[in-house]
C-alpha cells in the first residue's frame, strides 16, 4: 500500500512542477496580439490602404494624388449616384460617406512620407503590434505647428509686453519726480532760462485755456526732467537691448564677454596681485550686499563714495558695516510705535486674545 501510494504522491507533485513550468508558456498566447497586419482603429482599420486607393506599393506621390481625386469625386456625398453592382473601396458596397472617409484616411496615409514610412513597416512587420498604436498616435496627437514657431511668438510676445510695462513705469517716475520740489524747481528754472514757459503761455493766450496751458507746462517740466535726470533702478529708460527677444540673441556674445572678463580678473588680480580700481572695488562690495547691478546703481553717489570711504571691499570691514546696520535697524525698530505694539501685543499672549475674540462670538 505504501509504494503505490508514494508513486501517485510523486508522480502527482511531478505533474504539479510541469505545470509550474509550463504555466508562463500558456499565458503566452493569451497576451499575445493577433499578427495580422491590418488592426481596426489603426491608419485604414482593416483595409488595405493602397488597395482602397487602388495603387500599389511602389505607386508615386503623383499617383497616389490621382486616385484619391478620383475615388473623391466619385464618393463625394453630394455627387455620389449609387448604380447597381457598384461597390465601395475594400472591394465591399458601402455608403458613400464611409467610402470617402475611408478613401480621405487613406490619402492621408500615403500623402504624408513619415506616415507612410509607418504604414509600410506595419505591413511588413505585423507582430509589433503596440509599437505599430504608438507610433500612429503619437504622430496624430503631435502638434502640426513647429515648435520653433510657437516659442518666437511666445518670445515676441513677452518682449512687447516687457516694452510697454517697462514704459509705464518710467512714466510713473516721471511723474512722481515732477511732484518732489528738489526736481521741479530745477526744472522750472530751466524752462524759464530756456524760454519754454513763456512760450507756452503766448501761444495760450487767445487759444487755449488756463487747463491746457497748465497741462503744456507740465509736459515741458516732464521732458526737462527726462533729459536732465538719469533714473536708475527698476523705473530707468527702457532700453532695446534689454527685452527677452534681444537678451536672447545676445547671450552668446554676453557669455563670451563674461568668460574674457573673467579671465583678466583672474589674471590681473589672482595671478599679478594687482590692486583693485574704484570699479573692481563697487563690484566687490556689490556682492557683498548681494544687490542686482540695477538696484546698486539706483544708490546715490554719496552712498557709493561713503563705501569707497570705509573700504568695504574688504571682508573685514564689511562684517563691521553688516553689524552696525544690523545694530541701527533695531534702534529704529526699537522706537518705531507700531513695533513697540507689535510687542505688547506679543507679550499679553496673541493665542489669549484670540480665545477670548472666539468666546465673545459664540
Amino acid at each position: 500500500m505504501a509504494a503505490p501510494q508514494a508513486r501517485r504522491w510523486g508522480a502527482g507533485a511531478a505533474g504539479r512542477r510541469r505545470l509550474v513550468l509550463l504555466s508562463p508558456l500558456l499565458l503566452v498566447p493569451l497576451l499575445a496580439r493577433p499578427a495580422g497586419a491590418l488592426v481596426e482603429g489603426l491608419y485604414c482599420g482593416t483595409r488595405d490602404c493602397y488597395a482602397v486607393l487602388g495603387v500599389s506599393r511602389s505607386a508615386s506621390k503623383a499617383e497616389i494624388a490621382r486616385a484619391y481625386r478620383q475615388l473623391a469625386r466619385r464618393y463625394h456625398p453630394d455627387r455620389y449616384r449609387p448604380e447597381p453592382g457598384d461597390e465601395g473601396p475594400g472591394r465591399k458596397p458601402r455608403s458613400a460617406e464611409e467610402a470617402f472617409l475611408l478613401v480621405a484616411t487613406a490619402y492621408e496615409t500615403l500623402k504624408d512620407e513619415e506616415t507612410r514610412k509607418d504604414y509600410d513597416y506595419m505591413l511588413d512587420h505585423p507582430e509589433e503590434y503596440y509599437s505599430h498604436y504608438y507610433h500612429h498616435y503619437s504622430r496624430r496627437l503631435t502638434p502640426k505647428v513647429d515648435v520653433r514657431v510657437v516659442i518666437l511668438v511666445s518670445v515676441c510676445a513677452i518682449s512687447v509686453f516687457q516694452f510697454f510695462s517697462w514704459w509705464n513705469s518710467y512714466n510713473k517716475a516721471i511723474s512722481y519726480l515732477a511732484t518732489v520740489p528738489k526736481y521741479r524747481i530745477q526744472a522750472t528754472e530751466i524752462a524759464k532760462q530756456q524760454g519754454l514757459l513763456k512760450k507756452a503761455k503766448e501761444k495760450g493766450r487767445n487759444k487755449k485755456s488756463k487747463e491746457e496751458i497748465r497741462d503744456e507746462e507740465e509736459n515741458i517740466i516732464k521732458n526737462i526732467i527726462k533729459s536732465k535726470i538719469d533714473i536708475k533702478g527698476g523705473y530707468q529708460k527702457p532700453q532695446i537691448r534689454d527685452l527677452l527677444l534681444f537678451q536672447i540673441i545676445l547671450a552668446p556674445f554676453h557669455l563670451c564677454s563674461y568668460i574674457a572678463w573673467y579671465c583678466r580678473w583672474i589674471y590681473n588680480f589672482n595671478i599679478k596681485g594687482k590692486e583693485y580700481g574704484e570699479e573692481e572695488r563697487l563690484y566687490i562690495i556689490r556682492k557683498s550686499m548681494k544687490m542686482s547691478k540695477s538696484q546698486f546703481d539706483s544708490l546715490e553717489d554719496h552712498q557709493k563714495e561713503t563705501f569707497l570711504k570705509r573700504e568695504l571691499w574688504i571682508k573685514e570691514n564689511y562684517e563691521v558695516y553688516k553689524q552696525e546696520q544690523e545694530e541701527e535697524l533695531k534702534k529704529k525698530l526699537a522706537n518705531d510705535p507700531r513695533w513697540k505694539r507689535y510687542r505688547r501685543w506679543m507679550n499679553s499672549g496673541p493665542l489669549l486674545h484670540g480665545f477670548k475674540g472666539s468666546v465673545e462670538v459664540r
